[in-house]
């Protein structure tokens, strides 16, 4: 069963108006994008900076409003007519912890948003519930008085997810929620949502830059460059044996303990210019293998062996 689906989802961010002549395009941070994620799955979405993966999950949670396609939720196309409706069913942990969790409240007061908003608990209920989402996340009762300056990282990222918790989402879109992190807390917080998963049947967007990361918990992976999906594939199969060059070159970028440091091989490593794309395909200006085709056509997904697809004119071999 298909807990989310996306089709055509596209995002272009307009340019203000010169004083003389046409208001320009604007900048396509999402370009047309279509792929679905299983009910109970963890989909990873990984890219370099400035490849839309930020943009596509405020998308997802209404954050942001789509220039063109739908999102579908357990079935049910979702538009921003009703805010509450996202929120029942989707839920967003951000990236930095502290500055998403309102300074003026208690811990108390921000938990309780969600409850009262979505769910029209009243004091009672709230109170029980939320002792109960905090039990859940590992976190002391008395932490609901204090602000959330009085906390670490590692506990206000936990804070964080019980919020988003408290809406009793089926989805969860996790944007980068252990990079802010010492090492020894992400391994921490990594246990603690792959507990939560089993425990609430959640379904996970798990976007981040650390690929290790994303390969450790995803059952599949999305390929995120210049606003498009380059490929798509299951975790072992994305990392082991990628059919698209841009994916090989991340997956060399990646530092690994006991392995020197070398520059993958590239022709360029800037990102093509967002208001002056160029045509065909966007990786051409810094892949090898790029030929004349790949300037004038833009690739298309298409299979790549079995449950892998690639947007690439000349695929790596296996």
């Amino acid at each position: 069963m298909q807990a989310l689906k996306i089709s055509e989802l596209a995002k272009t961010f307009p340019l203000a108006k010169p004083l003389f002549g046409k208001a320009p395009p604007g900048v396509r941070a999402v370009r047309p994008m279509s792929f679905a994620v299983e009910k109970g799955e963890t989909l990873g979405i990984v890219g370099e900076s400035g490849c839309g993966k930020s943009t596509l999950a405020r998308m997802l949670v209404g954050l942001l409003e789509p220039t063109k396609g739908q999102i579908e939720i357990a079935g049910k196309a979702l538009d921003t007519a009703d805010p509450a409706a996202f929120g029942r069913l989707i839920q967003y942990v951000f990236q930095d912890p502290i500055s998403s969790l309102n300074p003026r409240k208690t811990i108390r007061q921000i938990m309780e948003v969600p409850l009262k908003r979505l769910h029209g608990l009243d004091k009672p209920a709230r109170d029980k519930r939320t002792r109960e989402i905090f039990a859940s996340v590992n976190l002391r009762e008395e932490f609901l008085d204090r602000y959330p300056h009085e906390f670490s990282g590692g506990q206000a990222q936990r804070i964080g997810i019980a919020r988003a918790l408290a809406a009793s989402p089926e989805i969860m879109v996790l944007d980068e929620p252990v990079s802010a992190l010492d090492v020894s807390v992400q391994a921490q917080v990594l246990n603690l949502l792959a507990e939560l998963k089993a425990q609430f049947n959640l379904t996970y967007l798990f976007i981040s830059h650390d690929l290790a990361v994303v390969e450790a918990v995803s059952d599949r992976v999305v390929v995120l460059y210049f606003g498009s999906v380059v490929e798509i594939g299951r975790a072992e199969d994305i990392f082991k044996s990628p059919k698209h060059p841009y994916t090989k070159l991340l997956a060399e970028s990646a530092p690994v303990v006991g392995r020197a440091l070398t520059a993958p091989e590239q022709k360029d490593s800037e990102l093509p210019d967002p208001l002056n794309p160029p045509p065909g395909c966007a990786f051409a200006g810094r892949c090898v293998h790029a030929t004349e085709l790949c300037r004038t056509e833009e690739p298309r997904l298409r299979p790549m062996g079995e449950d892998q697809l690639a947007a690439c004119h000349h695929p790596l071999e296996g």
